[in-house]
């Protein structure tokens, strides 16, 4: 069995993992570690696991363990490796932003590999240290790789994109409580979100021109879930679109093409990427839809781990959307 330890459990995407690792047939959870919630249940944090486990959350890390989730806050990841050694055998799976950049995925002699497994899974698979991708970034590199590999992204590229509440994290805030986030909608970031970095640097891994990428962020009036519309110029048919995207994701587990227009509650509460293409004249419209906790976090950092240990990518990961 693979010991696992989480650090930063008290929050959505610690939750997340715990919730999928206690299901997972190859996986022990050998610690919670939490700096406000040591010596507590772990349903002090997350009630709906009162009777699930009996684990706790702790002060302290176990620097054996096979593989250790960082699920901190950005900018907190780097400062917990400085201050807690790990064996050389335990591999890092990061959920925050700091080591996904090319220019930043070195930190103490340990290289990080971005994990977004429809691009670099031959990497991932020898990987010991992973840069787990944003939620943001996974839907809309989804609807734009194979775009990109085929060199058919030279033209002003446009993303709009709604996400839920709980991308938000765990503490409130003045746009993510009830009152303010319930019958609400509004922007945040325009054109210059803290993702639009590793979108950039994925697309033009395949050394192909990029043409701009305008990406307009929403808050949505939901809790989780995101669905981003990207639309550019594009020469061919739709047909032949199709046939570049089915080709690109046919051996990718959790990434799938649709002809019928899609909505979030496909995806909520899963693994899964559903994609759709739309042809206008010479526009192509891309829909992509994932759960941001899960393939946007915690459930990709699951799949990224099973492709790091040799097991069965969706190991674990068979879960169940919430269709109604």
């Amino acid at each position: 069995m693979i010991k696992a330890g989480i650090i930063g459990g008290s929050g959505y995407t610690g939750g997340e993992l715990i919730r999928i690792l206690l299901n997972h047939p190859e996986v022990d959870i050998d610690f919670v570690f939490s700096t406000t919630r040591a010596g507590k249940p772990i349903s002090s944090a997350h009630p709906d696991l009162l009777g699930v486990t009996e684990l706790g959350f702790t002060g302290k890390s176990n620097p054996e363990v096979d593989v250790v989730f960082l699920c901190l806050g950005h900018g907190n990841s780097s400062k917990f490796l400085s201050e807690n050694e790990f064996s050389a055998n335990t591999k890092i799976i990061d959920l925050s932003n700091e080591f996904r950049l090319e220019n930043d995925a070195e930190f103490q002699g340990k290289q990080f590999v971005y994990g977004l497994p429809e691009l670099q899974k031959e990497k991932i698979v020898k990987a010991n240290h992973i840069a787990n991708p944003g939620c943001f970034a996974t839907a809309i590199q989804l609807a734009l790789l194979p775009l990109a590999k085929q060199g058919s992204l030279s033209q002003e590229v446009h993303v709009n994109a709604m996400t839920g509440s709980t991308g938000a994290g765990v503490g409130l805030s003045p746009t993510s409580h009830f009152s303010w986030r319930n019958n609400n909608i509004s922007w945040y970031k325009p054109f210059t979100h803290q993702h639009l970095g590793e979108i950039g640097e994925s697309l033009k891994s395949f050394g192909n021109e990029v043409g701009k990428l305008r990406f307009l962020p929403n808050r949505g009036n939901f809790t989780r879930g995101i669905l981003a519309t990207a639309y550019t110029s594009h020469q061919g048919s739709l047909e032949e679109a199709k046939l570049l995207y089915q080709e690109f994701y046919q051996d990718a587990l959790f990434t799938h093409m649709t002809d019928e227009p899609i909505h979030l509650k496909q995806v909520v509460n899963t693994n899964q990427c559903h994609i759709h293409l739309h042809q206008h004249e010479d526009v192509l419209l891309i829909t992509s839809a994932i759960d941001n906790l899960l393939k946007g976090a915690s459930g990709q950092a699951v799949q990224n781990m099973n492709l790091m240990f040799g097991l069965k990518e969706d190991l674990g990961l068979q879960l169940k959307a919430e269709v109604f």
